[in-house]
């Protein structure tokens, strides 16, 4: 990677990492359900008026449209994870637990994306940041149930965005970034509040300016602009080389955790 993608990159997993407070802040007023369903609604609209207003091509296959199908399932379940296994545990557990993320998108790229083979050297450097989720899930320091329940069900959404990356790779020669990013939330996001409706007990508890701040930044800086780059950077440099900065994430995620919840 060039020395600006690095920077870049580094810039995006930031933000991600903040993203996880951003979460814990919409959750004090909002269900679960209900806060990914806004934060994705008003992502995919924001996405979709930038395509326009840049004048780009919308128009799927059929064979992409089975792809991004396929996409939006996996996404819809991974980020109801993510949002049900935040309500139970930290903010800090949640971002940490990510540090699995590029272990496990180093093996599936290793099977499934030709070319992408584990290296000594990259194996070494990610077994090294994984040693620190195997810390933190075989820590004993009198976690509540619901605390471990929360971690747990974090852990499969990291196994599901990790497969996400995978796919997307595979397929992402055949569709611009938008294409990519809009189709998944906009599928998904009906699903969202139907969920909501049926799950979510109240669906709003409060709206007030931390929630609607923090439902700002998840949708406009972290799901809109975060996501554009993100895939764009990822059809550039592959999977591993891209997810090997996922490291950062728990880093800026611990120290806005601290500083602000």
């Amino acid at each position: 990677m060039t020395v600006k993608a690095s920077v870049l990159t580094a810039l995006i997993c930031i933000t991600f990492g903040a993203n996880t407070v951003a979460i814990k802040f919409a959750l004090t007023g909002l269900g679960g359900f209900t806060a990914a369903g806004i934060r994705f609604a008003m992502a995919a609209l924001a996405i979709y008026g930038w395509a326009r207003f840049k004048k780009i091509s919308l128009k799927l296959t059929t064979k992409q449209l089975k792809q991004v199908t396929i996409l939006a399932a996996i996404f819809a379940v991974q980020l109801s994870c993510f949002y049900q296994g935040l309500a139970r545990t930290t903010g800090s557990h949640g971002v940490l637990i990510a540090n699995a993320l590029p272990f496990i998108v180093l093996i599936l790229a290793h099977f499934f994306i030709p070319g992408d083979k584990i290296t000594l050297r990259k194996a070494v450097g990610i077994t090294f940041g994984f040693l620190g989720v195997l810390f933190l899930l075989l820590d004993d320091q009198n976690l509540s149930s619901d605390l471990k329940t929360g971690d747990a069900i974090i852990l499969f959404a990291v196994f599901l965005w990790s497969s996400s990356a995978v796919y997307v790779k595979r397929i992402i020669a055949d569709f611009h970034p938008v294409q990519i990013t809009l189709y998944p939330m906009s599928i998904a996001t009906p699903f969202f509040f139907i969920a909501a409706f049926l799950w979510d007990s109240p669906m709003v508890t409060q709206i007030n300016g931390t929630v609607v701040t923090a439902l700002f930044y998840q949708s406009f800086i972290s799901a809109s602009i975060g996501f554009l780059i993100w895939n764009s950077l990822l059809a550039r440099f592959g999977a591993t080389a891209l997810h090997s900065f996922v490291f950062i994430m728990p880093l800026a995620g611990v120290i806005f955790s601290v500083l602000l919840l």
